[in-house]
């Protein structure tokens, strides 16, 4: 591991400060500290967040919840308002990692967590467009079994790995940030970016924002949503494909549906007119199955990830099935 500088801010605005001269943020470190390990993270300094607080969760006038970037996984997936108002979120956090990584494991890291593409965390492979721009993608031809089938592009075909973010991305939640010159306010639709030509970019934060939480609007879902997680083994896995389903169902008929795909794309994956077939059907099978079609269309595996295809629309139907019978 390169030798870095280490320092504990004393402020939000210390910490952004420290930013502007090359610091990273550290705030639980189970991703960047396993990439400074490796040495695919080479940082000159980090700068530690974990004494500014940020670990209050709090409902807002608007009926909805801010959730400070610090709080861990743990606190978050099982805090009260968290269980009733989103049990898709406390489920999707719970599919992931391990209770000791949750532990330690904040919102706001898991937002910001990189690709596990194996040839992205070890520098030994050279060719990683994502990791040293402009030297190519080993993936496309190479073992990609567990890569994109949406939303790739000629020089990067890695996917996020985040269970939460899945879950945030059919609650429409918004991600609030601060730099040097003020606040803004991020949808979370607009908040992951696709490889296109500049695989390095994961996210649409300017160069030093440190992310202050995560506001959730208030739910429709809360009686009816799941997050099916399908992985190679139990625990501890990350997901091949993950849906989540959010229903709002009235006099027993769709009212609202929304629905987001992992493990298939570099962000969540919101497939809209699936979405929308559903509105004003009944939760029957074959209003599920047709809406299982309509999110797979387009999707364009590789070499070795053609499975993921089927997988996804079973998934959806599945998904979709334990939504409308939830409570």
């Amino acid at each position: 591991m390169k030798t870095f500088d280490f320092r504990h801010a004393a402020s939000v605005e210390d910490a952004i400060d420290a930013a502007a001269t090359g610091a990273k943020y550290l705030a639980g470190g189970t991703n960047l500290i396993d990439l400074m390990k490796s040495g695919v993270e080479r940082p000159s300094a980090l700068i530690d967040l974990r004494r500014l607080g940020l670990t209050s969760i709090t409902s807002t006038d608007t009926g909805g919840v801010f959730v400070e970037a610090g709080v861990s996984n743990s606190a978050l997936a099982n805090h009260p308002l968290i269980r009733t108002q989103y049990p898709v979120l406390s489920h999707a956090i719970l599919s992931g990692a391990t209770t000791q990584l949750r532990n330690m494991a904040t919102t706001g890291g898991n937002l910001l967590q990189r690709t596990r593409c194996p040839y992205f965390m070890a520098p030994t492979f050279s060719a990683c467009n994502k990791r040293d721009p402009g030297s190519g993608c080993a993936a496309k031809d190479g073992f990609n079994r567990e890569h994109a089938i949406f939303g790739a592009s000629a020089e990067c075909v890695a996917i996020h790995p985040s269970d939460m973010a899945v879950a945030l991305a059919i609650l429409d939640a918004v991600v609030h940030v601060q730099d040097s010159t003020g606040r803004r306010a991020i949808p979370i639709d607009s908040f992951f970016a696709l490889p296109g030509h500049t695989p390095e970019v994961d996210n649409t934060l300017r160069p030093g924002e440190l992310i202050l939480g995560i506001e959730l609007p208030a739910s429709e879902f809360c009686d009816h949503s799941w997050y099916l997680k399908v992985r190679d083994r139990h625990s501890y896995a990350f997901a091949l494909v993950s849906v989540a389903a959010g229903l709002r169902i009235v006099d027993g008929v769709i009212a609202s549906a929304a629905l987001a795909l992992g493990g298939v794309a570099a962000a969540p994956w919101r497939p809209p007119d699936a979405e929308a077939s559903l509105v004003g059907k009944r939760p029957t099978a074959e209003a599920f199955h047709t809406a299982a079609q309509l999110a797979m269309a387009g999707a364009e595996p590789l070499r070795q990830n053609e499975f993921k295809v089927d997988l996804g629309r079973h998934g959806v139907v599945r998904a979709l099935t334990l939504a409308a019978v939830s409570r």
